[in-house]
This record gives C-alpha cells, structure tokens and sequence, in this order.
C-alpha cells in the first residue's frame, strides 16, 4: 500500500509543477521595446534635380547592356588592359586565319593522327542506328 501513496504523491507533485509553468507571473506582461520604434525612419526626400534630358535619336540606351554582361562586369571588373607579358605571348602566337572555323570541321583536315579504326567511324554514313552491327575481332 505504501508504494500506491508514494506513487499517487509524485504524481501530484509532478502535475502541481507542470501546470505552475503555464500560470502568469508577470514574464509575459514586461515591457518589451517596440520593433517600430527601435530605429528611426528615415523621411522621404525628393531628388534635387529632375531636370532630365530626353533621349537623343541613335543613341544607345543606358540599359542596354544585357544582364549577362553586366554580371559578368561585376564579376571580374569589365574588360582590362593586357598585361606585358600577355601582349608578348599573343604577339609570339601571332594572328590567327580567318577561315580557320570552316576549315576545322572539314574531314580532309587531320590535326590529330587519327587511326585506321577512328577514320572508319568518321567516314560513315550518318543514319539512325537501327541497322548498326558490331564485330568482335583481333
């Protein structure tokens, strides 16, 4: 019988402290500071000159440029003078033939020693795939 009461008296205890923390003791009326108040806002001022020029006929528009560039321009500082040692190793390159990205696709022109396997591919006819074979051979 004993361990019923000792059990029945922590069960009253424990139930006495819990509903205690949902009582009012004055922590939820403080004063708090007004978020509003905490900083002062600032008044609206008008700009002090509208004495804007209309635009002028062919002249770019000053958001022109695209968001890509203007990203870009943020980025990495916009375009920069080359450096010395830049302007002496483009000079060394030097200047590169204008037809050069029509004569890159051309199958005639072999910058890579291709192999008797990799021309075969590459000479092939273009088709869909359904009547592609494979050899398994030495």
């Amino acid at each position: 019988m004993p361990i019923k009461k000792t059990g029945a008296v922590a069960l009253v205890v424990t139930s006495a402290v819990l509903l205690s923390a949902c009582g009012s003791t004055g922590m939820l009326n403080r004063a708090r500071p007004d978020e509003f108040a905490v900083q002062r806002q600032a008044p609206l001022v008008v700009p002090p000159d509208f004495a804007l020029s209309p635009p002028k006929q062919g002249q770019p528009r000053p958001t022109d440029d695209t968001l890509q560039q203007q990203s870009l321009d943020a980025i990495f500082g916009g375009p920069q003078a080359r450096s010395d040692i830049e302007k002496t190793t483009l000079g060394l390159a030097g200047s590169a033939d204008p037809t050069i990205r029509s004569t890159v696709g051309d199958p005639g022109t072999y910058t890579v020693a291709k192999g008797q396997t990799t021309r075969a591919i590459l000479a092939a006819p273009e088709g869909d795939g359904r009547d592609a074979q494979t050899a398994i051979g030495a």
